[in-house]
């Protein structure tokens, strides 16, 4: 798509990086504010939402950008810090006018799937242009693609109009799931179940661990049941017990009860652990491996980029059975040795297990002193006959010594600057 001076579509900028006048990037551009007030009226463009470090969204009054050349996007150095907080006289450019299904100027529906924005003589910037791609007449088939003038196109201005999210996910691949996580929370709920409709299962998954309890509530409650176990099964089985746990016990128990044994039968032996607990923060999905393995072997599975950092950090032998319950606990490994050592040579020959390594229910002061004294971000747990039950990551108990809400809150130290 050819761009005319001045004309910028907004497809090319969302995601940029948001830099200060000594060159020094301060966040990234996630949407673009805008005040709609009529079908004929071109929007005008209020300011851009920026993400800024601890992915807090931030507004920017599009004032204080003087340069969106080149995909850089460049502003005065002075940023409001408080929460953005939409007002109901603002829409979001990217998050609720894409994939908007519109009427086009022949009578004949299309979706919107991107918006450019000029800078009139005085300087303002407005939403000039609608990318509309006409719907086929034929199943299957999409229509020709169409950059036509804002008063050109019906249905922008009404809430009601059917809205799919296709185009507004494809501003998402790129992000981190809990980045993903936090743009949801920002959305209307309606909104909101819009973009999870199409999300699938696995990164639906992904998304819903790095959201707070009451979203996955929210999202888990309104999708069909035998969707809801599919994405369950997709999640790991800690956090899937978590969410469970939110739940009223015969819709889990509903839910459980649809899920395959083997996916079940761990959730339920994490739900039968009290929160606070090892037990209740384990993973039953380490990195387990039998004392014959090789080292070569053993950085093969760390290597999986399905594993969290933490997880990662360790491999668990054991002896058979290799799923937890295991068999007897023989030790751990710590990646760092695995890169010491030649890669023909047997992880069970280089062992560690002179810890005493906590039971199921050991508390979570506990568990969080064995991981400062030791300087480890997982640790096994155990049962008193030395069966590897699962690990608890430093993740998992960060999440509970953290306040209650802690993905919702903004750092106490955020100076807070009035927004105009």
């Amino acid at each position: 798509m050819s761009a005319t001076p001045g004309r910028i579509f907004l497809s090319r900028i969302v995601g940029q990086a948001v830099y200060d006048p000594a060159g020094d990037q301060v966040g990234k551009l996630r949407d673009v504010v805008v005040a709609v007030r009529s079908a004929t009226q071109r929007p005008r463009v209020l300011g851009i939402v920026v993400e800024v470090l601890g992915r807090r969204r931030v507004f920017l009054p599009i004032t204080r950008v003087t340069s969106l050349d080149s995909g850089q996007i460049i502003t005065t150095g002075v940023l409001n810090v408080r929460r953005f907080e939409q007002r109901s006289t603002e829409t979001l450019a990217i998050h609720e006018l894409l994939d908007r299904t519109v009427t086009l100027p022949d009578g004949s529906p299309g979706t919107v799937y991107d918006l450019a924005m000029e800078q009139d003589p005085r300087r303002d910037w407005y939403i000039s242009n609608v990318a509309v791609q006409a719907i086929g007449k034929r199943f299957g088939r999409r229509g020709p693609h169409q950059v036509l003038e804002w008063d050109e196109v019906k249905g922008l201005t009404s809430a009601e109009s059917s809205q799919g999210a296709t185009h507004l996910l494809a501003t998402m691949d790129e992000m981190r799931a809990a980045d993903v996580a936090n743009a949801l929370r920002d959305l209307a709920p309606k909104r909101r179940m819009e973009v999870v409709s199409e999300l699938d299962d696995e990164r639906l998954a992904d998304v819903l661990e790095e959201l707070p309890e009451k979203y996955q509530v929210e999202i888990l409650g309104v999708l069909d049941p035998g969707r809801a176990v599919d994405v369950l099964t997709e999640m790991d089985p800690d956090d899937a017990a978590d969410l469970l746990g939110e739940l009223p016990p015969a819709t889990a128990e509903q839910l459980l009860a649809q899920m395959e044994p083997e996916d079940a039968e761990d959730v339920r032996r994490l739900l039968s652990y009290e929160e606070r607990t090892a037990g209740g923060m384990m993973t039953t999905e380490p990195v387990v491996l039998p004392a014959d393995a090789t080292i070569a072997e053993a950085l093969a599975r760390i290597r999986n980029s399905d594993l969290i950092p933490a997880l990662a950090s360790l491999v668990y032998v054991c002896r058979s059975p290799l799923e937890t319950p295991t068999g007897k606990f023989l030790g751990i490994v710590h990646f760092q040795a695995l890169l010491r050592e030649p890669p023909s040579t047997l992880v069970g020959a280089i062992v560690d297990n002179d810890i005493d390594w906590p039971r199921p229910t050991a508390s979570l002061e506990h568990v969080a002193n064995l991981l400062a004294a030791y300087n480890m971000v997982a640790l096994p747990v155990v049962d008193e006959n030395a069966h590897l039950l699962g690990a608890v990551t430093i993740d998992d108990v960060l999440d509970h010594l953290l306040p209650e809400g802690w993905r919702e809150s903004d750092p106490d130290n955020a100076e807070v600057v009035a927004r105009g």
